[in-house]
Order: C-alpha cells, then structure tokens, then sequence
C-alpha cells in the first residue's frame, strides 16, 4: 500500500512509518501471514479511542458551558460512535490503504463500517504515539470539525444505547445494564453478533450486527421500539 498518499490525505506525516503500517494493519492479515496478533491495529484502537473521548469530552465542555453532565455523555456519544467513526474513515478513503487478508477483502472488510472505525481509532492511536497530544488533539478537530458540529446542533443519528441508559437511569436509581453475547457466528473474517439486553436480571430487546457495538445498537433499539419498557 502506497501510506504516503494516505499521509497526503489526513495531512500528516509520521516520523515513525513503522507506527502508520501498524494503525493500518487489519487483524486477518496478521492471520493470513502467521504474524502475531500483537502486529496488528487493534492495540492503537484502543489507545485512540480514548484520546477521542479525552478530546472530544473536552472541546464539547467548552462549547456547552451551561448544560449537564447528561447532554455532555450523550453528545459525546453521539461524536465517538462507530457510525461517526467509519464516516470520517470513509472521508479519508482509510479502507484503500489497509493491510488485510484475502478472506476479509472478499467479503468486502475494506467498506465494513466496524472495520473502518476501528481503523480510524488505530491512526488517532498512532498519530499521538509519533507526536504529542496537542498534534493529536488538532487532527480530531479538525477531521471530526462537521460531526461536532452537527452533534451539537442535534442532527445526528440516534444513539440508542445512549438513550435507554437515560431513560432506565431515569427514575434516580442505578440499575445494572448489561449486553450480553448470546452467540457469534460465522467464520473470523466474517462474524455475525447476537447479543440481548438485560437490566436488573430482565431480559429486554435483542439485536444483530456485523460487530458487537452494532448489536448493542440494535438490541438497544429493539428495547426501546418493542414496548419492553
């Protein structure tokens, strides 16, 4: 893959290539050419989704001045969501430039929403390891300047985990939400989630998706639409 032309693109330009080739390594390539699993993406995802939530948490405290701890978690849900996430990627094209493994590519991995978010937290990952936070801080505003945007103004779509947490929280109680795995299914390149909703030991709505944030999604909206509460 030709990563200097993916540099052009998100306007930045690593020091350490090595940190870009890794942020840009899906999983099944590790698989597909015996390499560890630790040579793939997946531990720069975690560390980029949480300099998002630390950035953006931050530039929404400043640009909502006067509302609560509630409106702030759920826009911020609303801007570090996998959707958000695979919309910016999708912007910067990051599904041309992964390394991936045939399996996946098949089954058309460099276009799946969960594949391309992770992707994106992986070079926010990577951006702040070759850098600073401050570098780091200036490519999340300015690439997610329209999601915050419009998470503001209240445009975005639905949160629906978001949503149901309040809506059980509601009442001033502190009940145990949890999302269970009911099963997963399909070979590795290609999963499929099953997943239901459960608060206090009740069983609520169930979801699927091609990862399991989808299915949280979904088990969450079915919870909300399916007359459960």
């Amino acid at each position: 893959m030709n990563n200097s032309k993916f540099e052009t693109i998100i306007k930045y330009s690593f020091n350490d290539k090595g940190l870009l080739d890794k942020a840009l390594t899906h999983s099944s390539y590790c698989r597909e050419n015996n390499m560890d699993s630790s040579q793939s993406n997946e531990r720069l995802e975690f560390l980029g989704d949480a300099f998002l939530d630390a950035i953006a948490g931050t530039e929404l405290y400043k640009r909502l001045s006067s509302v609560n701890e509630g409106r702030l978690t759920k826009t911020r849900a609303l801007v570090v969501c996998e959707k958000s996430l695979a919309e910016v990627g999708t912007r910067l094209k990051i599904g041309e430039f992964l390394n991936m493994g045939n399996g996946e590519e098949r089954c058309g991995g460099r276009h799946r929403e969960s594949i391309v978010a992770d992707a994106m937290e992986a070079v926010i990952g990577a951006i702040f390891l070759d850098s600073d936070y401050e570098t780091t801080r200036d490519f999340v505003l300015r690439e997610f300047n329209a999601i915050i945007n419009d998470a503001l103004a209240g445009k975005l779509f639905a949160d629906y985990k978001t949503q149901i947490q309040e809506i059980l929280q509601s009442a001033g109680t502190a009940p145990l939400i949890e999302y269970k795995l009911d099963r997963e299914e399909g070979p590795d390149h290609d999963k499929t989630f099953y997943v239901h909703l459960v608060c206090d030991g009740k069983k609520l709505g169930a979801g699927i998706g091609k990862s399991k944030k989808e299915a949280e999604q979904n088990a969450a909206k079915a919870s909300l639409e399916g007359g459960y509460i």
